[in-house]
């Protein structure tokens, strides 16, 4: 056994406070909330059962941490209703809506310029 699979192993929760395992180690009776929402389950107020642990140089800590659920505690996803669904509509709208000449273009705008290139760089459009 590695030392960094040591450091992540603790099924009693004693090292860490909740039980601890390597990545792809978990049990199956523990699910992220990624792998519930692919089952059509939401963690439904439950806390935290247990979580994963590796080592990844992108995390200041040195290791990237996943949180894991029980799937018996795991609820149904609410259903869309029709009030929901209309105000992602009008939400996505306004992402796609470009503020000052208020065309749509179809796509999310990008943040960086708030606003259409026809109105944020003018002479060169007049210039093509």
């Amino acid at each position: 056994m590695s030392r960094t699979f040591g450091k992540c192993y603790d099924p009693t929760g004693a090292l860490h406070g909740i039980p601890t395992f390597p990545w792809r180690y978990a049990p199956d009776v523990y699910a992220t909330r990624r792998q519930l929402r692919d089952r059509g389950l939401r963690p439904g107020g439950q806390p935290v059962a247990a979580q994963l642990m590796r080592r990844s140089r992108r995390c200041k800590a040195g290791v990237a941490v996943a949180y894991l659920y029980r799937l018996d505690l795991a609820k149904p996803v609410r259903p869309m209703t029709p009030g929901r669904t209309a105000a992602l509509a009008k939400a996505m709208r306004a992402r796609r809506t470009y503020p000052k000449c208020l065309t749509d273009a179809g796509y999310c705008i990008p943040t960086s310029l708030g606003m259409c290139p026809a109105c944020a760089y003018p002479d060169e459009q007049r210039a093509a």
